[in-house]
């Protein structure tokens, strides 16, 4: 049979297509890109297109076998024949020039034999659904169609594999555990990696030690401790009983981060009593003491004591001995009450 391209991995991925994981292995279905578009089950047993009459027939004598979505979408795929370059190159331009819908349908269906044969090398490497993946890889075929480039002088297949991988892979990740692991660019490609990197070194008789991990991925040890610990650890709902006292869920035992009410509350008496304070200071504040006060101590962004020199015509360290002694007065002021405000002086003039 001619043109056939095998989905199933155990002639050494036979796909020709590279993957960012480990190849899964699949033994139910083989996809055919032959022109006839057949759809072989297990090991050689192909079905042949036939008539509606016999497609009758054939839902008839199994109409108590469970109804199986990926098989019936599989058959589907035949009704799609493959495209030739020429042909590709030209609904490309056509959708590229004129913006034409049907062009850019025919270059989607023509390729969903691709998406499939990319969902099934992830399939069981990851545990997912597999129709969830080949949503999510049809979705990177159709982004794959708009940004294709026919001037290039590239395949639709090459340049959609990639797009088809991200969807993916994203997919994978996002639906992994209800708490997302991979939060960055970093973690995210170390999420990927490792799993593979792991179990290469254990296929050639390597322990996965993180130190070694860490030389080949190219990241730090602690990156690779973190993320072993993320797919380790199980995930539990904070309405689950905790292990210290069942009686009680896990969130209410959660140490709580934020100012206590009493605290806050406390800071925003002090702050206020604070800026009262320092307008009084400011009223019995007079000449150079009062410039030196809203311009050097109070303002977002203070004079420098060059600049207060130069309006009184005074040396620099004068005016700072004038800032040091302002400063020492604002203290006493602060503390004639008997109130501590002390926490509070840090502020003054941005230090």
């Amino acid at each position: 049979m001619k043109g056939r391209t095998y989905i199933n991995n155990n002639d050494n991925n036979k796909t020709g297509i590279p993957s960012l994981t480990e190849p899964s292995i699949s033994d139910e279905y083989v996809v055919n890109d032959a022109e006839d578009g057949e759809v072989e089950k297990g090991h050689g047993d192909v079905i042949e297109e036939g008539g509606e009459e016999e497609g009758e027939e054939q839902e008839q004598k199994t109409s108590l076998v469970l109804y199986d979505p990926l098989r019936r979408y599989l058959l589907e795929l035949r009704k799609y024949p493959l495209l030739t370059k020429e042909e590709e190159q030209n609904l490309a331009l056509v959708f590229k020039k004129k913006g034409d819908l049907k062009a850019a349908y025919v270059l989607v269906v023509s390729n969903l034999r691709l998406v499939v044969k990319i969902a099934m090398e992830y399939q069981k490497s990851w545990v997912t659904d597999l129709m969830d993946l080949i949503q999510e890889g049809n979705i990177g075929l159709i982004q794959a169609v708009k940004k294709f480039d026919p001037l290039k002088g590239i395949r639709l297949s090459y340049y959609a594999s990639f797009w088809i991988k991200a969807y993916i892979l994203k997919y994978i990740l996002d639906n992994w555990r209800l708490v997302k692991i991979g939060t960055t660019q970093a973690q995210r490609r170390l999420f990927f990696n490792l799993q593979k990197e792991k179990a290469r070194l254990t296929s050639q008789g390597y322990q996965p030690d993180p130190k070694y991990l860490a030389e080949i991925l190219e990241v730090r040890e602690k990156d690779i401790l973190e993320m072993n610990e993320r797919l380790a650890l199980p995930e539990k709902s904070l309405d689950a009983p905790s292990v210290e006292d069942y009686r009680y869920p896990i969130k209410d035992l959660i140490p709580i981060q934020e100012t206590p009410i009493d605290q806050k509350l406390s800071d925003e008496e002090g702050k206020a009593l604070f800026q009262k304070k320092l307008k009084e200071f400011y009223e019995i504040l007079q000449g150079r003491d009062r410039y030196i006060f809203e311009n050097r101590l109070m303002k977002e962004q203070p004079e420098t004591l060059q600049e207060i020199g130069k309006k009184y015509g005074i040396t620099r360290e004068r005016a700072r001995q004038l800032e040091a002694k302002l400063i020492k007065k604002l203290k006493d002021f602060l503390q004639q009450d008997g109130t501590d405000l002390s926490s509070y002086q840090i502020n003054i003039g941005g230090r």
